[in-house]
């Protein structure tokens, strides 16, 4: 019996079973039996796979934003409206075969936008490329799900169904869980709060069933199982999601103000320019990106070619934006703005200080 063939059993016992207190255990069992099959079809053995299969395009800039969506549904007008890429667009399916990358200047940030092939049913599964788009998109740092607003919800559920089973957790949060394996000692479990969805008996079924028979957990969320099967793969990406409603111009005015207030969402028409602008504050907003300016001694900040890190960066980060070895010559640094506690004053601080959005340091050496 094959894979899918494994895979499919699994799924029709799921089908079968009941949902209630007395399978719950049952139904865990069968979800990580379900989660290691599908592992193994995405990861297959290097003597089964071909050269030359993917298309990924080398990452630069400050970040990497993957279009993603079915096909004909505007990835390409949009590529060619927000950057000076020119993409092939036609009224015709699969018109892009291959990953296009163009560049977008957002508040002095560069950003690569890819607009990937179209994705179809199965996707997950290796049909149309599929496996090639998704693998591209784990690289991503924000994913703008392209939709048809025509087509309703239907997309978004499709869309959002084959990015699951590839492993890509949209607008989620990696689950609070610490797994440490070792050379012996057996299974160790902990957990500092009550587990609704998990206990002990299961968790140990699950280890075993991954072959993991000496290992420390400690679970500090109340989890559920496939949150739990999610850590012990370790193959997971946790990507923010932005879905792009695209041809409002075809619908009515109600329908575009429900789309709009939908969570992590905007609308937009490609054919009419219509809230482009709005869509590009969404994205520097999703990627989470700061401006920081340098200053040299005894002259003006440049404020003219700022540096973009990520929120959170400390001092450390940002020598390292500026060259590899400033940070092993750091003596400490004088920051401007809003990170400064005695703004509009300067603060000399060290490696470890957070910088803000729009700040101004000067480094000094040894």
């Amino acid at each position: 019996m094959g894979i899918l063939e494994k895979i499919k059993a699994i799924e029709d016992e799921m089908a079968r079973t009941q949902k209630n207190k007395a399978t719950e255990y049952h139904l865990g069992l069968l979800k990580a039996k379900l989660a290691k099959y599908r592992m193994q079809l995405l990861e297959p053995s290097s003597k089964s796979s071909k050269p030359g299969e993917g298309f990924d395009v080398m990452k630069s800039g400050d970040a990497r934003v993957a279009l993603i969506g079915f096909p004909s549904v505007g990835k390409s007008t949009l590529l060619s409206k927000m950057t000076k890429t020119t993409s092939t667009v036609a009224a015709y399916e699969y018109t892009t075969l291959t990953a296009i990358p163009g560049v977008m200047e957002i508040s002095g940030a560069r950003v690569q936008l890819l607009d990937l092939p179209g994705i179809i049913e199965g996707a997950a599964s290796g049909r149309g490329r599929g496996r090639q788009v998704v693998a591209v998109a784990k690289t991503a740092d924000l994913i703008l799900m392209m939709l048809d607003v025509t087509k309703g919800d239907e997309q978004r559920k499709k869309l959002e169904f084959e990015l699951e089973e590839v492993g890509i957790r949209l607008n989620a949060a990696k689950p609070d869980i610490v797994f440490k394996q070792k050379a012996a000692g057996g299974i160790t479990i902990n957990n500092t709060v009550p587990l609704t969805h998990l206990n002990e008996r299961m968790i140990r079924q699950i280890l075993q069933g991954y072959k993991m028979h000496n290992c420390d957990v400690m679970i500090r969320q109340d989890v559920t199982v496939d949150d739990f099967v999610d850590v012990l793969l370790g193959n997971r990406k946790y990507i923010r999601c932005l879905y792009c409603y695209n041809k409002i111009d075809s619908i009515s005015l109600e329908m575009v103000d429900k789309y709009a207030r939908m969570p992590n969402s905007i609308v937009i028409s490609c054919e009419m320019d219509l809230n482009l602008d709005g869509l590009t504050e969404r994205i520097w907003e999703y990627l989470a990106l700061n401006r920081i300016y340098t200053k040299k001694r005894g002259v003006p900040p440049d404020l003219t070619e700022p540096l973009v890190v990520r929120q959170n960066a400390t001092v450390e980060i940002v020598c390292h934006r500026i060259h590899r070895t400033l940070a092993s010559q750091f003596k400490y640094a004088l920051v401007w703005g809003k990170s400064s506690k005695f703004s509009p004053q300067p603060q000399k601080v060290g490696l470890n200080h957070v910088v803000g959005p729009d700040d101004i340091i000067s480094i000094f050496t040894k």
